[in-house]
């Protein structure tokens, strides 16, 4: 089964010091976030999302969403291609729905649906 993938439309970022990483971005980008709560901070940037989460591991880099119609079907698809499960789809508020999969060369493949996504 084949998957359409809409394009890419989030990266986030580990931010341990969730506060120092927000004053960071904010300076650098020159805006402050649209969203900001003690779970997770977003910038909206180029019509994509920037999000700083506080519970990620640096150590593992930045995770990329490509968007999808359905998060579910293209977990999936990737599963059914050997895949393995990285994170289990979740929505994550406000409707937005992620989910994730390690694809057998050991990249982390994100896959997201969020509602409210308008680009640019």
């Amino acid at each position: 089964m084949a998957i359409s993938l809409q394009g890419l439309r989030t990266v986030i970022y580990p931010a341990p010091d969730l506060a120092a990483a927000t004053q960071w971005w904010s300076a650098l980008l020159g805006v402050a976030p649209y969203f900001q709560e003690t779970f997770y901070v977003g910038f909206e940037v180029g019509g994509y999302e920037l999000g700083l989460l506080p519970d990620g591991d640096p150590a593992g880099g930045a995770m990329t969403y490509w968007g999808v119609d359905d998060v579910g079907a293209a977990v999936d698809a990737a599963l059914a291609q050997g895949a393995t499960l990285h994170a289990p789809v979740s929505e994550v508020g406000g409707g937005i729905v992620t989910g994730s999969v390690t694809n057998p060369m050991g990249s982390i493949v994100g896959f997201i649906y969020n509602p409210t996504f308008r680009g640019e």
